[in-house]
């Protein structure tokens, strides 16, 4: 019966290796394809989208009136119209000298940072040219990407101004925070729609109930008086007109209307059916949907913007100067010949356990190649970026392990009984204990690296932290097991 057992987990393990080297491959359409996860890699390991922003150089016309003043016009103007007006054509670099300056490179450069943050971008690396005020973004290659590069020199800009006199309402420095909503529809059959919820501060709230109380729908109704038919006398038409006049009824609606811009590009144009006294605004993205692809896009799109206004504006208007994909210098043919190698010490380290501890050395071994692979479907699983750190975090694990087997395999070889089912429980709790006490400082430690904010160090936390909780677990549950029932008469 433990022969049994002994040659069913041994056959598990085999199928879990089996399925962590090769995979788990179904039909799909017309190819097969492996339904086993792929490793995330670090930007070190899997390349990198480089992003070159340089500042804008060019100037915008505008016009102004005569007291230097810009106007704006829905139609151009000919030089004779502008004339006749007293308005004068200026070209106005978008970038002025004032705002060319060190503080505002660095500042620059924390906004975008904000932005990547707030859109679920954790490994990046931006730096700074103080010289020319060139930056250059590194971000990881994904689905993602393109949707941030192409909002990645929005400025940002937020403003709500009067439609009809171009006053500027709002701007900036109103907003406290912004974000996505989603919630389904007053119509089930129309679906979830996306929102950009616009948290305003103290002073914006109150601005945007005075702008809601003012911007609203009315009707001026005027009525003419009615006047009866009457029958009047020769002496009475002297002095009165006879007029039959029917009722009229003209109403007139007259609407004040607001409109909000990002970047001086209209984004809608509203009125409000009642005042906004709880200081948000939300704004519809796309229309409510019930297909999953439009939905994330609609989320893109709104998560885009909430980044947008939520970090800020720009200070300085910047255009991508160049956007590239650059492989790393490690290959997957160097990560393979480091697997070799491990793989190759591993396997005299094997031999040295069959030599010296003979059965107990070789089902060690058996159960050492299953952690192995149970280890690398967990990175999979777990969203583990693994970087080059992580690639030694794996390393160390390894060798963690297998200084615990050998310190498990020669506390049993020392009893005085080691073939005693009593004295290998008794090793493997010597072992287990005194092995994790060794063990607290560096457990410790690899917690700590989990949750750092820098996804290098955290690979490698996130990494230690999955190999140690395998090597106490799967050894207890899996190489404890199969020595406990070797050493059962």
């Amino acid at each position: 019966m433990k022969k049994i057992k002994i040659i069913t987990m041994i056959a598990l393990i085999i199928l879990i290796t089996m399925v962590s080297i090769f995979g788990v491959y179904t039909q799909v359409q017309n190819r097969m394809e492996n339904q086993v996860r792929d490793y995330a890699l670090d930007m070190d390991l899997d390349g990198a989208r480089y992003i070159r922003l340089a500042i804008n150089k060019e100037s915008t016309e505008v016009i102004k009136d005569a007291n230097g003043n810009e106007v704006e016009t829905e139609e151009e103007m000919t030089d004779e119209q502008l004339a006749e007006n007293g308005y004068t054509k200026e070209n106005v670099p978008n970038n002025s000298e004032d705002v060319l300056t060190v503080e505002n490179y660095e500042k620059t450069k924390e906004i975008i940072g904000k932005r990547l943050k707030a859109q679920g971008i954790g490994e990046y690396e931006i730096s700074v040219d103080n010289e020319t005020g060139d930056i250059l973004v590194q971000i990881p290659e994904n689905n993602s990407t393109d949707s941030f590069v192409s909002n990645i020199s929005t400025v940002g800009k937020f403003e709500i101004i009067d439609s009809n006199t171009k006053e500027v309402l709002m701007d900036n420095h109103d907003i406290k925070l912004a974000n996505v909503m989603y919630g389904s529809s007053s119509s089930t059959s129309n679906g979830t729609a996306v929102y950009l919820n616009i948290e305003f501060n103290k002073e914006g709230t109150k601005k945007l109930e005075d702008i809601s109380n003012t911007y609203v729908k009315s009707d001026e109704d005027t009525t003419d008086t009615t006047s009866e038919d009457s029958n009047t006398t020769n002496t009475e038409a002297e002095n009165t007109t006879s007029t039959e006049t029917n009722t009229e009824e003209d109403t007139t609606e007259t609407t004040k209307e607001i409109t909000l811009k990002i970047d001086d590009q209209e984004i809608m144009t509203t009125d409000f059916d009642e005042p906004i006294k709880n200081g948000k605004l939300q704004l519809s993205i796309g229309s409510a949907t019930t297909d999953a692809s439009a939905f994330q896009d609609n989320i893109k799109q709104a998560s885009a913007m909430a980044s947008v206004l939520d970090s800020g504006n720009l200070p300085i208007q910047y255009d991508v100067q160049s956007n590239e994909y650059i492989l790393s210098d490690i290959t997957i043919t160097h990560i393979e010949y480091l697997a070799c190698i491990v793989a190759m010490v591993l396997l005299i380290g094997f031999i040295i356990w069959i030599v010296r501890y003979k059965v107990n050395g070789f089902i060690s071994a058996i159960a050492f190649i299953g952690l192995i692979s149970l280890y690398l479907l967990a990175i999979r699983y777990t969203n583990v970026s693994v970087s080059i750190q992580g690639i030694v975090g794996i390393v160390v694990t390894i060798i963690l392990n297998y200084i615990f087997i050998h310190k498990m395999l020669s506390t049993i070889k020392r009893s005085e009984n080691s073939k005693a089912l009593s004295t290998v429980k008794e090793a493997i709790k010597e072992s287990y204990k005194e092995f994790f006490i060794k063990l607290i400082p560096i457990c410790l430690s690899v917690i700590t690296f989990c949750f750092i904010n820098w996804t290098t160090i955290s690979s490698f936390g996130m990494v230690m932290f999955w190999g140690i909780a395998l090597i106490a677990l799967y050894n207890y549950v899996m190489t404890a097991t199969m020595l406990k029932l070797k050493a059962e008469k």
